[in-house]
């Protein structure tokens, strides 16, 4: 059964952490099932590495996105079998929005897990390490930030830009080192409460991964794609798509263009969408969604004892 005022949606990278899931495999066995599968295609043993590996392991961006595609994976097949119903829409953030392909039927997950290691790989070695950098201005109206890059890019002939807007109040700029940092300078004499440096090693979504959106493009030319069973809300242009084609190209384009996370949640609100349940691990995109729309309901099913209060919730106001 669809619930028309429900969607899924999917964390990206920031979400992963050693252990993740635990509880979830003692109660559900489609998280170990789910696993075994991933690492089959993988060709190494993910679950033991995600149970007891390092975190330094996990957080390198070819290991994490398969990582977290298959945690949400796991964990929409065990909302499924619990009797959880059927959203009327999907979307994820970044990464989540192959994870949202997959669950929506568009991408087989095998496919998928062996993709977007491919799309790590290739993030990961487009920009060498030190030379790019990525940074959270808080408090800050977006076209403040717009115009502080887009000065910096023109003083520097350097690479910056918006990358994440991820919630009114919260977007992540990223490109050169030095140009994030006179970014992120030029935000806080603008009146952003904070530039904050984020831990990563690359600038994710910005011009400088056009050749890691080229190896993909590469890759997904191998897979087979098809119309998604549930519609999904794509970052890219915050709509959706059932041309496989067109599903492709966007997932190319994701890579080297701003993820529009706010304008997603925006757009699904505006379809009728009242419950978001966030499908992964952790609570990031429940947080923004508060900061988003006061009006949205979201739910996290990590824990087994979260899945089973949210499905009872949904369930029970739909029966109502």
């Amino acid at each position: 059964m669809i619930r028309d005022d429900l969607a899924f949606i999917f964390p990206g990278q920031g979400s992963q952490k050693i252990g993740m899931l635990a509880a979830a495999a003692r109660a559900h066995p489609s998280v170990g099932q789910t696993f075994q599968e991933a690492s089959e295609a993988l060709g190494y043993d993910l679950w033991g590495l995600v149970q007891h590996g390092e975190q330094d392991a996990l957080n390198m961006t070819e290991t994490t996105q398969p990582a977290l595609l298959t945690s949400s994976v796991a964990l929409w097949r065990a909302w499924r079998a619990a009797g959880g119903l059927i959203p009327a829409r999907m979307s994820g953030h970044s990464l989540g929005e192959f994870s949202a392909l997959v669950c929506a039927g568009a991408l087989p997950f095998p496919d998928a897990v062996r993709l977007v290691r491919e799309r790590g790989a290739a993030m990961q070695s487009a920009v060498p390490v030190g030379e790019g950098a990525m940074a959270a201005i808080i408090g800050l109206d977006d076209e403040l930030i717009d115009s502080a890059c887009q000065a910096v890019s023109a003083d520097t002939g350097q690479v910056v830009a918006a990358v994440n807007y991820n919630s009114p109040g919260q977007v992540v700029i990223a490109g050169h080192t030095a140009a994030v940092e006179a970014a992120g300078e030029a935000c806080k004499a603008a009146g952003a409460k904070r530039a904050m440096p984020l831990p990563v090693s690359a600038p994710f979504h910005t011009e400088l991964m056009r050749p890691a959106g080229e190896r993909l493009r590469e890759v997904l030319a191998t897979v087979a794609v098809s119309a998604p069973e549930i519609p999904v809300i794509h970052n890219v242009h915050a709509a959706a798509e059932t041309a496989p084609d067109s599903i492709r190209e966007l997932l190319v384009q994701q890579i080297y263009s701003p993820v529009k996370w706010t304008t997603c949640v925006q757009t699904m609100a505006g379809q009728g969408i009242s419950r978001l349940v966030e499908c992964g691990p952790g609570k990031v995109l429940s947080g923004l969604n508060r900061r988003i729309d006061k009006g949205l309901a979201s739910f996290a099913i990590e824990e087994p004892d979260d899945l089973s209060a949210s499905l009872q919730t949904i369930n029970e106001e739909t029966a109502a």
